[in-house]
Order: structure tokens, then sequence, then C-alpha cells
């Protein structure tokens, strides 16, 4: 059982991202680009491929966006080669952040992600300063209610690592990252559908923000996540309103 409100934190976080409608495009055709280039066009042979255009038509990205992202990783398009940079470092008290980008200069986007270190009462970490603070791992998020021992049986059968239940009732699945998609579709076969279903960086603890340190931790993150080049800001600290 976690602590807190893991639903109200999520529910929280998409709001955020949800006004920032502008950019999800922009985000999502750059992972799609990326995974394609690492791993093949094939999105059946390529999780990290088939997971981004998953995304991309649950926001209802068009078909052509999608396809000429696929075909300019695949290089069948000219287009932008992006490099894969992650950044470590801390927020207010100490809470670990890690922002993955996507950037055709390095050089810019390490200066902005220290800036927005620095502006906003962080600082920017050394590489593996707090990276071993998280799991890379898929994760399924059911709303309070779900049917719990459904998911448990339907989700371990399916070759789940965990399934955590938290205090507001809320259902947590865990998956090693290749596995998520497969366990999605046996939930759902199963007739469970999850609300979330995600490759993350989760931490092994969290800490609870509140009042003025959950503001200052707030802007720090927004200020990370609107960066252009910034794909995921991951943190180990949970935002209360």
């Amino acid at each position: 059982m976690a602590g807190h409100s893991k639903w109200a934190n999520i529910q929280h976080r998409k709001g955020r991202q949800d006004a920032k409608r502008g950019k999800i495009f922009t985000r999502l055709i750059k992972e799609i680009t990326v995974a394609a280039r690492m791993g093949g066009g094939d999105a059946s042979i390529n999780p990290r491929l088939r997971l981004a255009i998953e995304k991309a038509k649950s926001e209802s990205m068009p078909k052509d966006n999608i396809e000429n992202a696929v075909n300019r990783g695949a290089g069948l398009l000219e287009g932008v080669n992006y490099e894969e940079i992650r950044y470590e470092g801390y927020g207010i008290n100490g809470a670990a952040v890690m922002v993955d980008c996507l950037t055709d200069n390095r050089q810019r986007t390490v200066a902005d992600v220290r800036h927005a270190f620095s502006k906003f009462g962080g600082n920017l970490g050394t590489d593996g300063s707090v990276a071993f603070l998280f799991r890379h791992c898929g994760t399924l998020l059911f709303a309070p209610g779900a049917n719990e021992d459904k998911i448990m049986e339907a989700a371990l059968d399916a070759g789940a690592e965990d399934v955590i239940t938290d205090d507001d009732g809320s259902i947590e699945v865990i998956t090693a990252p290749n596995d998520l998609t497969a366990v999605q579709i046996a939930l759902e076969k199963a007739g469970l559908k999850a609300e979330v279903a995600e490759v993350t960086m989760k931490p092994s603890n969290e800490t609870v923000f509140t009042g003025d340190d959950a503001i200052k931790m707030q802007k720090l993150l927004d200020a990370l996540d609107d960066l252009d080049d910034v794909q995921e800001v991951y943190t180990s600290a949970v935002i209360e309103e």
C-alpha cells in the first residue's frame, strides 16, 4: 500500500500536460522518429515504436503525421537527427529529478536545463547522481474502484512484475519496460482497461510536498517541462494541492 493519493497525483500531472497540448504533438513526433531510427520502422517488432504510435493515436494525431515520423526515423524521408540525453539533478529539499531530452544541439539543451534548475531553486547534478533512485519500468494505472482481485490475477498471469494498491484505491501494475504492451493487451482481453499506460522511471521513494515548497517545486518542474528539447521529467516529489 502506498501512503498518498496516486490517482490524484496522476490526474494533476495529466491536467498540467493537457494545458500544454501544443507541445504534445512535437514531443510525440520526436519520439516516434527516434524509436524508428533505433529499432526500425516495423512497430510489430519494435516495442518502443509501438508504444509511441499508441500514444500518438490516443492524442488524435493524424495518421499522415505518424507515418511521416516513422519514415523519417527509418531513413525514408529527410529529417533532423535527434540525440537522446538524460540530465540528473536536485529540486527543492533535495528531491531527485531526471530530465530526458531529444535534441539536435547538445550545448543549447544543457544550457537551458542548467538555467531552469538554477533559476527555480534546484541544482544540475552529474551523471548517475540520482538515477539509482529510479526504476525503469512499465506502469498501468487503474482508477479507484477497479476490481483488485481480477486485475491482480490477470496481470500476474500475463507476466507483470508487481501489483500495488494505493491508499486511495487506485491500482498500479508494474511490468518490465518491454512487457508493458503484452500485459496491457492481456488485461484488455480480460475486460480491464487501464487509465494510464506508460514506460517510466519510477522513484523508489517519494516525498510529498505541500504549501510553499510544493509551489516552488512545481515551478521548477514546469520550467523544465516547458523547454523545447525536453521529452519527460521524472521526480521523487509528489505535489499535493
